[in-house]
């Protein structure tokens, strides 16, 4: 028989904080458009394509999400922590991580 716990069938009242690396183009920009579009809030990452970044981000804001951009390079410590760090500032939590990078 299965069991569920009844706090997993609740339905989530509160918007996912998704990161997604390598969100700026490619595979990693079709992943953080689609949590966007379906009320993610998203954390875009790049390493060198801000403009890209900004794009989706603002692509997600004109399908009603909300977005974020960070430059990080995920092979570095220090700016992992900061990219990790700039989404809980944001929006006090993170649920996703998209390793797309």
């Amino acid at each position: 028989m299965l069991h569920a716990s009844r706090s997993a069938c609740r339905p989530q009242t509160t918007k996912p904080v998704c990161i997604v690396t390598g969100g700026s183009r490619g595979i990693g920009a079709a992943i953080a458009l689609a949590l966007g579009s379906s009320g993610a809030r998203v954390v875009v990452n790049y390493a060198s394509s801000p403009d890209k970044a900004e794009e989706v981000a603002a692509q997600i804001a004109a399908a009603g999400g909300e977005a974020i951009t960070v430059k990080a390079n995920v092979a570095k410590r220090e700016e992992l922590e900061a990219l990790v760090k700039a989404a809980t500032d944001k929006w006090g939590s993170l649920d996703v991580l998209v390793n797309n990078a």
